[in-house]
């Protein structure tokens, strides 16, 4: 062999050997570095729950075209570790795959976005005219005039069976706004849109979604239940729960409703193939994926999503679920084809920011620090507990100074000290329309408020409490002096 060419074979030898040691540096540096950031990722989840007292959640990330990290945390019950396979409500992230059948049955041609939903079931007579206007899109949009103050939700008694039931609905119903001009959140919109699917497909709605999405996906261990009671009867699924004092509580979710807007119950492994299809571009045609993921005219909320544009990540598609004893949340970073979804078997807290532990873990993905919040439930609840403790003691206090001081009082400065006395029992009884106004119109029934506001509750009972007694005191006093001043004018 000439010398040259086997210098040269010799040259080449060596380059491969060094490109495959520099390889495999690099391969086990990455290997490394996500080791570490599984590792920081664990502990910031294990550090959420642990200050907002969470007792089991399952995290998905999505990264390009795999899964970067599912895993589950915590246990239920005789010890059964919650996994990245462990089902558990979505809640209303149900919502974006209801859409996505919607824009299916769009694709192929039978069901138009601007058609009139009444189009499609001639046999509806509804009182109110403006139902004829109600297209879709409205529905999809949550813009068709159906709100929580005209057409209960949560609130219904008997709830719904059925979807079909749900056309009764708007044969009865008188709308709060002329549709497409007025945004307000309302699960029945996408009842109706469950049951179009249904009607259209003749397929019952939880079939079509296996049969559309969750199989075409491989989400295999995904599936749609038409009430919460299948939640409840499910020993796989881990039992929810809601926070008092500090204190986790396992509670049953109760009755409602959900096929359509809530149903679907997933794992974590199966949450981060739906996010890789919602930037793999694989569900739907351009323009209609560009439909799904884009706000709607009148407001933020699009088609089962909220669609936005981050000036640091772009444009971002997010949602929550809501139960009162279950959560989850879901971002998917459109522009950085990462998407991140977490589900807790815990409810809706006024304490607790489920949101911000997205962000927290988009952090981690991006090479920076999160932070635990200081208003976490842990640090309200301490906060709840010497509040209540304080109003004890004052009450106590101001009940025997009442007694001892015993200042003259008029009919006038009794009715007064009375009035102002109430407040804190006018504050708990005004608490379902409050939420209601600050919640964007969703009518709250108290077995929610309880839930989602336990420790404030009790603080306002016990305030209310002290000041009955309060009053009862200062009643007393003014009957005292009462009775003195007319045996006075008796017996001149």
């Amino acid at each position: 062999m000439p010398k040259t060419i086997q210098r040269m074979l010799t040259v080449i030898t060596c380059l491969l050997l060094f490109w495959t040691v520099m390889a495999e540096s690099v391969s086990a540096l990455e290997a490394r570095d996500r080791t570490e950031l599984w590792r920081d990722i664990d502990e910031y989840m294990s550090r959420s729950m642990k200050a907002n007292h969470i007792e089991g959640a399952s995290l998905s990330i999505s990264l390009n075209d795999k899964t970067f990290y599912a895993k589950g945390y915590g246990t239920f019950g005789e010890n059964q570790s919650i996994t990245d396979e462990t089902p558990l409500p979505i809640a209303s992230l149900s919502k974006s795959f209801t859409a996505l059948a919607v824009l299916q049955l769009v694709d192929k041609g039978r069901i138009d976005l601007d058609e009139a939903y009444a189009s499609y079931f001639p046999e509806l007579a509804p009182q109110d005219p403006r139902v004829h206007d109600i297209t879709v899109r409205h529905l999809l949009n949550q813009t068709s005039g159906l709100t929580d103050g005209t057409n209960p939700d949560m609130t219904r008694t008997p709830q719904f069976q059925a979807l079909h039931e749900a056309n009764r609905l708007l044969n009865e119903v008188e709308l709060a706004h002329k549709p497409g001009t007025t945004y307000s959140y309302h699960n029945p919109n996408y009842m109706l849109l469950a049951n179009l699917v249904e009607s259209i497909s003749g397929e019952r709605f939880s079939a079509y979604l296996n049969r559309h999405i969750f199989k075409p996906l491989g989400m295999n261990h995904t599936y749609s239940v038409s009430t919460t009671h299948h939640i409840n009867g499910n020993e796989a699924i881990p039992p929810g729960h809601y926070s008092i004092l500090g204190r986790s509580v396992s509670r049953s979710e109760p009755l409602w409703f959900i096929d359509g807007p809530a149903g679907i119950v997933s794992t974590a492994e199966d949450m981060s193939r739906w996010m890789i299809a919602q930037y793999s571009g694989d569900l739907l045609p351009p323009a209609l994926m560009n439909e799904f993921h884009s706000a709607g005219d009148v407001s933020p909320y699009g088609m089962g999503w909220l669609p936005d544009q981050d000036p640091a990540s772009g444009r971002t598609i997010s949602h929550s679920g809501i139960f009162w004893t279950y959560k989850s949340e879901e971002t998917v970073y459109l522009d950085e084809q990462m998407g991140i979804t977490v589900m807790f078997n815990s409810g809706l807290n006024v304490f607790v920011n489920y949101s911000g532990i997205i962000d927290g873990v988009a952090a981690l993905m991006r090479g920076e620090q999160p932070n635990i919040s200081f208003l976490n439930d842990r640090n309200m609840s301490m906060i709840m507990m010497a509040l209540i403790l304080a109003t004890l003691v004052w009450g106590i206090y101001t009940s025997i100074r009442i007694r001892r001081k015993k200042k003259r009082l008029t009919i006038g400065m009794f009715l007064l000290i009375s009035v102002i006395r109430l407040i804190p029992a006018l504050i708990l009884l005004s608490l379902p329309p409050l939420l209601t106004f600050i919640g964007g119109g969703r009518v709250l029934p108290w077995s929610g408020l309880w839930t989602t506001l336990s420790s404030p509750i009790i603080w306002l009972v016990v305030w209310s409490l002290v000041n009955f007694v309060h009053v009862a005191c200062y009643y007393n006093v003014y009957a005292h002096y009462a009775k003195n001043s007319q045996s006075m004018a008796n017996n001149p």
